[in-house]
């Protein structure tokens, strides 16, 4: 018995497309280039069609009864498929995790730079991965790398929602940033805009209570005596 070959050095077997001879139904219900429909014909029939118009028959719908072909290009029509897979492929984005390292001690413009690099990762459609790293005795700084990261959350809330808030994992604090679906609506301050309309009373009569005329103040007034007399 002659020994098995260790590779299988044979040609993968290449599907190939349902067009022109290929096609075996007899019976094919057949659509015109334009669109028409030209009804239910033999095989040959519709092979003949498509030969006279200088163009090929292609199998579109095999479980339909009977089959459905169309006469077209198929040249053109793969190269248009191709194109439009590639342009789906490109369009199509694979979310990553990118990493953000900083340290609790973090300067000013460290800290700028740490930001314009998460907001171009989300930008780009990928999560953030904000990690703060201790070395020494500066694990005994938990809470300052905390309010670093809630820092760094509030200045990329435009961009980002936190998707896992600042947790500890072994000498590190890590903090997960995603790309923000919907906008970011915040609270209007009070007196910012709308300001409030005071309501105004108006007397029994309709008139303003400003529109009265005052009543004129004496500048000396009377002093009435515990008896009743006017000094």
């Amino acid at each position: 018995m002659a020994p098995r070959p260790r590779f299988d050095r044979r040609l993968p077997v290449r599907e190939l497309p349902n067009i022109n001879e290929r096609i075996t139904y007899p019976t094919l219900r057949v659509v015109d280039a334009d669109g028409t429909q030209l009804g239910v014909i033999s095989r040959d029939e519709a092979l003949q069609v498509a030969q006279e118009r200088e163009l090929d028959l292609v199998l579109v719908s095999e479980k339909a009864s009977p089959p459905v072909c169309r006469v077209m290009d198929y040249g053109k029509f793969k190269f248009e498929q191709e194109k439009k897979a590639k342009e789906a492929k490109k369009k199509s984005h694979q979310t990553e995790v990118k990493e953000v390292k900083m340290r609790y001690k973090i300067d000013q413009h460290d800290y700028d730079v740490r930001i314009k690099q998460a907001s171009r990762f989300l930008k780009a459609g990928d999560k953030v991965k904000c990690t703060v790293i201790f070395r020494g005795r500066e694990i005994q700084h938990v809470s300052l790398a905390e309010k670093l990261l809630f820092r760094l959350a509030g200045d990329l809330e435009e961009q980002a929602e936190v998707q896992q808030t600042p947790k500890r994992e072994g000498r590190n604090m890590i903090m997960f940033l995603t790309p923000r679906r919907t906008p970011l609506v915040k609270p209007t301050r009070p007196g910012s805009s709308n300001p409030t309309v005071k309501s105004v009373t108006t007397s029994s009569s309709g008139e303003h209570p400003r529109s009265r005329p005052r009543r004129p103040v004496n500048s000396n007034p009377a002093i009435v005596a515990g008896d009743g007399t006017i000094l």
